[in-house]
């Protein structure tokens, strides 16, 4: 059950242990989301904190109109696409891996599945932000598209639309490794 405990808090509240919870709740999707933007985890490490830092100092102008997910998801991706904006990381060759957390009944399975998952986020990490964007707010968090309309400030259909583009072009690229012999 999602906590809106938020948007009934007063200044004498334990602001701290509030905080606590929603890192220990939320942070790893927050730097999930971070990383999945920026593609790199030490700018996920640093905008995950600057996420956190932002609530505390705000925690008290949450309204509720959407989840606390949502809210924790939208400030980071606006500290994340701040991040992409800045000079540095625009020269910077921005690589990132991403493995799944799951064990396996032999090494021989573990090893196909890791390098499956990985050509996959290699492939989702591969297009344009604005279909990555998209498609891992719906797989990876499970947002509905209106949800995910919401967070991006962008209507439902462009979503939908989206969404529909970046999973073609996953299986376009899909299928071109597989006549071509990769898998």
């Amino acid at each position: 059950m999602e906590p809106h405990y938020l948007q009934h808090l007063s200044h004498t509240s334990d602001k701290d242990a509030i905080l606590r919870e929603l890192m220990e709740r939320y942070g790893e999707d927050v730097w999930h989301y971070a990383f999945f933007i920026t593609r790199r985890a030490d700018a996920a490490d640093d905008i995950s904190q600057e996420v956190f830092l932002s609530v505390y100092e705000k925690m008290l102008t949450f309204r509720g109109e959407s989840s606390i997910k949502s809210w924790l998801l939208s400030i980071t991706r606006n500290k994340s696409l701040n991040v992409l904006r800045s000079a540095f990381l625009r020269k910077v060759t921005l690589v990132g891996e991403v493995f799944r957390k799951e064990t396996s009944p032999s090494a021989e399975a573990a090893l196909f599945d890791r390098l499956q998952t990985r050509s996959l986020w290699q492939l989702v990490m591969g297009l344009p932000q604005k279909f990555r964007e998209v498609l891992v707010l719906d797989a990876y968090y499970r947002f509905t598209s209106a949800e995910i309309a919401q967070l991006l400030q962008i209507p439902e259909a462009t979503v939908r639309t989206r969404l529909y583009r970046a999973r073609r072009k996953i299986s376009a690229q899909l299928e071109a490794g597989i006549e071509g012999g990769e898998r």
